[in-house]
């Protein structure tokens, strides 16, 4: 998915729901604080959003823009329309969502995950492209991993208010930390601190 396909479903999604406001999780959420993401990171044809207050149109979004739908076949991209509580996310991810609101998207507004925030949710999912995901964020200095002098702190508390302990696991689980540490720990240290960038979904 590109930038502008994600504005499009914005668009799309808002104008469907009839709501002004949409909320963008799932991977394609990292487009909303990187537009020119790495290619790794925009691998799916699947953006999932959420109606900020129509929140009973999710499910019209996900027939009508949907997997197989008619928008996903003229397009080459689909609306997964999913509830915002199929994710789980750390305390306060509303205040540090990113933005998106141009003409593309007939300044209608998706709420995007920030980043460090769409890890944690990541991280939680634990599914292998989840992980993958996060490994690419990290390598490509997109998140602070643990033992990074900078931003360490919040990334840390992101993930413990997801339920994850990036070095002791979550609520002292062995296989979260295992997780955690599999993710996290072997690419701290090609991970330098970058300059300062603010369902399971897809």
């Amino acid at each position: 998915m590109t930038r502008e396909e994600l504005e499009h479903a914005i668009r799309a999604a808002c104008d469907l729901a009839d709501d002004t406001e949409v909320i963008v999780f799932g991977s394609q959420a990292i487009l909303g604080q990187f537009p020119d993401a790495p290619t790794a990171l925009r691998q799916s044809a699947e953006a999932d959003i959420a109606p900020k207050h129509a929140v009973d149109k999710v499910d019209l979004i996900d027939a009508v823009l949907g997997e197989n739908s008619q928008f996903h076949q003229t397009h080459g991209f689909y609306v997964h329309g999913v509830p915002i509580q199929a994710a789980t996310l750390p305390a306060g991810w509303e205040e540090r969502a990113v933005k998106v609101q141009n003409r593309n998207t007939r300044e209608f507004i998706g709420w995007c995950l920030e980043a460090h925030d769409l890890a944690a949710s990541k991280l939680v999912a634990f599914r292998e492209k989840d992980l993958e995901f996060v490994r690419v964020l990290l390598v490509e200095k997109m998140v602070v991993p643990r033992g990074s002098q900078y931003l360490s702190i919040r990334y840390t508390e992101r993930l413990a208010a997801a339920g994850i302990d990036a070095s002791v696991g979550s609520h002292g689980d062995g296989y979260d930390n295992a997780m955690a540490e599999s993710v996290i720990g072997p690419l701290q240290d090609r991970s330098d601190p970058p300059g300062r960038t603010v369902a399971e979904p897809g």
